[in-house]
C-alpha cells in the first residue's frame, strides 16, 4: 500500500479524483466528512444509545454519542502525532501532493466520529438481540431462502457493517450516503471482510466483520479505490486494513478503556482508591503529586488522572504506530496498537476489573435482558408486516403497523428477501433505547 493512494479525497459516488492542492484551506474535504457525519439523523440518535450503563439518569455517564465525540478528539490528535512524524518520513507527501499533518488528524476524526454509527440501541446486547431472532428466533424459517454468507450477516448482526451501509447506502435525494471521502470509508473500516469465514485467523481485522452484502460492491470500490491489500481466499472477501484504522481502533481503545473506568468510579461500582492503584503506572512520569492531592472531589480527582492516562496513550500508540509503519503498510502487523503497548498489563488490569464491576453489574443486566424482549419483538412485528406486505398476505394489523411505521423502513418493491429482512434490521437499529421502548410498549398496548 502506499500513503498516496491510501489518503484519496475522492468522494464516494464521484467520477473524478480530487487533488489535495486544488483544496480549499479553509473547509478541507477530510474536514467535510466530519461535517456530514456530525449532522446526520443517525449521528444525533446515538444520544440516547447505550455507551456501557443503559437508560442513565445521570449526567456524567457517557451515551454512544458523547463516547463518539470523544473518541474522535481523542483521534485527531493520533492522526495529527503520526501524520507529523510521516510527513517528515515521506516529505513527498507535502512538498509534491500538498498533504499536512492535520490532514491524517481530519481522517482519523471523521472515521472515529463515524465508528458506532451503526450500533443498535442497548449496546452490544442490541448486535447480539438482533442476531438471536434469526439464529435461534423466529427468524430462523429464513435460513432456507437465503445464500449462506447472507444468512450469517443476519444471525451475526454487526455494527460496524451497518455503519458502513449508513455512510454509503443510495436513497432518493442522497446518491452515494454521506459522500465521504474514499480515505475516510477506509480508516472506517476495522474489519475489511465478509461476515463468512468467520475469524479465519488471528489477524486483528477478522476479529469481526464489516460489510453487508448488500454493499458488497461499494466495498469492492472502496478497497480498489485505497489499493488495500487482497487477503481473503478463493472468492472469500478480505483485505488488509488502512492503516489509518489502526488509529481510529486505538483512539476507540482508550476512550472505553479509560472512561468507562471513569464511569463506574462516578456511579460508585469501582472504589475511588482503585483508580490510584490502576491508573498509576500510566501516569507515574506526569502525575503532580501536589496538584492532585489539593483536588476535592472525586470527580475532579478522576478527571485529572484520566487526562493524564489518555494522554500517556495517546503517545504510546503513535509509537507503536510509527514503529510498525512498514508492517502495517505491507499487511504484515496483525495486533491492535495497545496490543504492543508497554502498558498492555496496565490496561488489561482496568478492562479486568471494568468487566467485573460494570459490564456485569445487576443493573446493566437487567437493562440488557429488557432490550432483548424489546429487540425481539420488534423484528417479530415489523418482519411480519414487510415480508406479508410483498407476499400479499397482509393482515389488518399488519396495514396498521406499516401506517405507523410512516415508510421509515426502506424497501423497494424489487427488493429481495435479504434486503427486506436487513432494511427491517437497520431500521430497529436505527431507534434509539428510548424509542425502542416507546415503540415497544405501543405494539404490546401498555402504551397509547
Amino acid at each position: 500500500m502506499n500513503w498516496e493512494q491510501l489518503l484519496s479525497l475522492k468522494r464516494y459516488g464521484d467520477t473524478n479524483k480530487r487533488l489535495r492542492k486544488e483544496q480549499d484551506e479553509t473547509r478541507l474535504g477530510f474536514e467535510v466528512d466530519y461535517d456530514r457525519v456530525i449532522f446526520s439523523s443517525e449521528f444525533r440518535s446515538l444520544q440516547d444509545k447505550t455507551q456501557v450503563i443503559p437508560l442513565s439518569k445521570t449526567d456524567f455517564v457517557h451515551t454512544r454519542l458523547t463516547h463518539s465525540l470523544e473518541v474522535s478528539v481523542v483521534g485527531r490528535t493520533l492522526g495529527r502525532k503520526a501524520g507529523k512524524k510521516l510527513i517528515e518520513k515521506y516529505p513527498h507527501l507535502q512538498n509534491i501532493h500538498g498533504y499536512q499533518p492535520n490532514d491524517f488528524g481530519a481522517i482519523v476524526a471523521a472515521a472515529a466520529l463515524a465508528h458506532d454509527i451503526g450500533n443498535p440501541p442497548f449496546g452490544h446486547s442490541g448486535e447480539k438481540a438482533i442476531g438471536e431472532f434469526f439464529k435461534t428466533g423466529d427468524g430462523q424459517v429464513f435460513k432456507s431462502q437465503l445464500t449462506e454468507k447472507e444468512y450469517q450477516d443476519l444471525c451475526d448482526f454487526e455494527g460496524n457493517a451497518n455503519g458502513l451501509k449508513i455512510l454509503t447506502e443510495s436513497r432518493v435525494g442522497r446518491e452515494g450516503g454521506l459522500r465521504l471521502s474514499y480515505a475516510t470509508l477506509g480508516a472506517f473500516m476495522k474489519y475489511p471482510k465478509e461476515s463468512l469465514p468467520i475469524k479465519p485467523s488471528n489477524h486483528i481485522a477478522d476479529k469481526k466483520y464489516g460489510f453487508f452484502q448488500s454493499e458488497k460492491e461499494a466495498f469492492v470500490d472502496i478497497v480498489n479505490e485505497l489499493g488495500l491489500i487482497k487477503r481473503g481466499a478463493n472468492n472469500n472477501l478480505s483485505f488488509s486494513r488502512h492503516p489509518l484504522a489502526f488509529l481510529v481502533e486505538a483512539a476507540d481503545d482508550i476512550c472505553y478503556t479509560i472512561i468507562d473506568f471513569e464511569d463506574g468510579i462516578n456511579l460508585g461500582l469501582i472504589q475511588e482508591e482503585f483508580a490510584l492503584e490502576y491508573l498509576i503506572n500510566l501516569v507515574r512520569d506526569t502525575i503532580q503529586t501536589k496538584k492532585y492531592n489539593q483536588l476535592e472531589t472525586t470527580k475532579d480527582r478522576i478527571s485529572y488522572l484520566r487526562a493524564l492516562a489518555i494522554n500517556t496513550l495517546i503517545n504510546e500508540a503513535v509509537d507503536v504506530f510509527i514503529s510498525n509503519e512498514e508492517k502495517i503498510l505491507n499487511d504484515s502487523f496483525n495486533y491492535a496498537l495497545l496490543d504492543k503497548s508497554k502498558y498492555e498489563a496496565q490496561i488489561n488490569d482496568i478492562i479486568k476489573i471494568s468487566i467485573n464491576k460494570i459490564y456485569k453489574s445487576k443493573e446493566v443486566i437487567d437493562k440488557e435482558i429488557m432490550g432483548y424482549r424489546v429487540i425481539n419483538t420488534l423484528l417479530k412485528t415489523y418482519v411480519s408486516a414487510i415480508i406479508n406486505k410483498f407476499s400479499g398476505k397482509l393482515s389488518n394489523y399488519d396495514k396498521l403497523i406499516l401506517k405507523a411505521l410512516a415508510n421509515k423502513i426502506f424497501v423497494k418493491d424489487e427488493d429481495n428477501l435479504y434486503d427486506q429482512l436487513l432494511a427491517v434490521c437497520n431500521y430497529v437499529a436505527s431507534l434509539s433505547d428510548s424509542r425502542a421502548i416507546l415503540d415497544y410498549k405501543k405494539i404490546r398496548g401498555i402504551y397509547i
